[in-house]
């Protein structure tokens, strides 16, 4: 059974990714992670200053889903310079290094700091619910202000592929989607965070999170990453390659998001449930999956079920789309 695949040129053991702001911190971090069986590693969001982040309590979870509002902190583009050179000596896996700002120049700026250690992809976080907070809404909910940020990026990438991080908390994510990629976008990350959502403490009768609401992950925001990495995989033609993220835990969670269209997926919440080898827990669980449905190559997965929906439906006569 192979679990790799090359992805713009970059080559992946496996299709598992480390999701930004999920031990994406140091270079010790990450390597722990990618001998723990992660394909590649998302650094945490890089702002191009220092940056505080929420005060706690910031993260509440359940079995079911988790808020967070920990308000992207980052200690600032000398600290990314140190880790991101450090990792990067002697890579074990691709690193993808996420860059947030808050308005074009400061995204182009941060993307200048970090274009000379050469990460194998960049990822535009145009979604982070703290954009609300610190302008009032999302770049990921306007095609407009989705394709000036991708173009400042792609102007200082210097050929470095760039994937856009977009939000479900929008009406049509393949228009926003479809924006990118014609500002440059080489690939897109689906999804952020939804939401946000809310917990009260019953005792208190107060709402548990400091900044009272945060954004949905865990198992409760599958179903929603599985319809918009469909919308996404159909509204780019399946023409670039998508990073899945929300609600993996499993191997079958993960073929699920490839059947959608995702080429690499991305793990976050799972790692405070299952630990940090979930990465090999999710591969071995595809590797069973696979070798019993006589799948041998994990990339004939990738958007099958539009493949299956379009045959199905030209069967019957249909107009093969979703």
């Amino acid at each position: 059974m192979n679990l790799s695949q090359t992805i713009l040129g970059t080559s992946f053991e496996n299709p598992t990714v480390l999701a930004s702001g999920i031990m994406g911190i140091t270079a010790a971090s990450w390597r722990y992670a990618a001998t723990s069986g992660a394909g590649a590693i998302t650094t945490k969001s890089l702002w191009p200053f220092e940056h505080k982040g929420n005060r706690n309590p910031t993260i509440i979870a359940t079995d079911h889903w988790t808020l967070n509002a920990v308000g992207v902190p980052d200690a600032g583009p000398e600290k990314a310079r140190e880790e991101i050179g450090d990792y990067l000596k002697d890579p074990p896996v691709p690193l993808i290094a996420n860059v947030i700002g808050l308005n074009a120049e400061e995204f182009a700026s941060i993307t200048r700091e970090i274009v000379p250690l050469k990460p194998h992809f960049l990822e535009v976080n145009l979604s982070t619910p703290t954009f609300v907070k610190l302008r009032g809404k999302l770049f990921a909910a306007d095609p407009g202000e989705a394709k000036e940020i991708i173009k400042a990026v792609k102007g200082v990438a210097k050929g470095i592929p760039v994937f856009a991080k977009l939000t479900p908390n929008v009406p049509n994510i393949g228009e926003i989607a479809r924006a990118c990629v014609d500002a440059g976008a080489d690939g897109i990350t689906a999804i952020n965070t939804a939401g946000p959502g809310m917990a009260i403490d019953l005792r208190s009768r107060m709402p548990i999170l400091a900044t009272h609401k945060g954004g949905l992950s865990g198992p409760a925001l599958k179903p929603i990453a599985v319809r918009c990495i469909a919308e996404v995989y159909e509204a780019t033609e399946g023409k670039v390659p998508i990073i899945g993220t929300g609600g993996v835990y499993t191997g079958e969670d993960a073929i699920e998001l490839l059947l959608a269209g995702a080429s690499l997926i991305g793990i976050g919440t799972a790692v405070g449930e299952r630990g940090i080898t979930v990465f090999q827990q999710v591969c071995d669980e595809m590797q069973f999956w696979c070798t019993n449905e006589g799948v041998w190559d994990i990339a004939d997965l990738v958007g099958a079920m539009h493949k299956e929906l379009k045959a199905r439906k030209m069967e019957l006569g249909m107009r093969p789309s979703l």
